[in-house]
C-alpha cells in the first residue's frame, strides 16, 4: 500500500503544567464538535509551570471559534504533513531515509499504528520543506 500523504493545520495552544491544564482546553473544542486525529502535549521544561498542546484537525465554525476562544491558533511557523499507510516493518526506517534523501530536515514526526494501519503527523520548518517531504514520502 502506497503512502497516502496530505497537508495538515497544526493548532496549538499553552497550558497550564497541572492536573486538568489540557483538559480545560481540549474540552471547548470537543463541546463544539471537534473530532481530533491528533493530540500532543508536553511540558515546557523551558517555562516551568507551562506546557504545550497541539491538535488536529480544527475544522468548521463552531470549532474554529471555540479554539480561539480557548486560546488555540493555527501554528503559522509549523507546514504539517498527515501521512497514512498499511503497517507494516520498516515504514517508519524508509520514511525518514525517504526524507533524508530529499534533504528534509523535519522539526517533529509523531506516528501510531493500529491494526493494520498507521497515521503519522510530520511537522516541518516551512512549505516549501512539506512539498518537498510530500513528495519523496509518495515514492516510499
Amino acid at each position: 500500500m502506497a503512502l497516502k500523504v496530505s497537508k495538515a493545520e497544526i493548532w496549538t495552544t499553552h497550558i497550564e503544567d497541572r492536573s486538568g491544564g489540557a483538559a480545560d482546553k481540549i474540552e471547548p473544542l470537543t463541546k463544539a464538535g471537534a473530532n481530533f486525529e491528533f493530540v500532543f502535549a508536553r511540558r515546557m521544561p523551558e517555562r516551568p509551570g507551562s506546557g504545550l498542546c497541539m491538535v488536529a484537525p480544527v475544522k468548521g465554525k463552531r470549532v474554529v471559534a471555540a479554539a480561539s476562544a480557548a486560546g488555540f491558533m493555527r501554528a503559522p511557523d509549523i507546514a504539517a504533513l498527515r501521512v497514512e499507510g498499511g503497517n507494516k516493518a520498516g515504514t517508519a526506517s524508509r520514511m525518514t531515509r525517504a526524507l533524508a534523501e530529499a534533504g528534509v530536515s523535519f522539526r517533529g514526526l509523531s506516528a501510531m499504528a493500529v491494526g493494520t494501519k498507521f497515521v503519522g503527523y510530520i511537522a516541518l520548518d516551512s512549505a516549501a520543506d512539506a512539498d518537498r517531504a510530500a513528495k519523496a514520502l509518495r515514492k516510499v
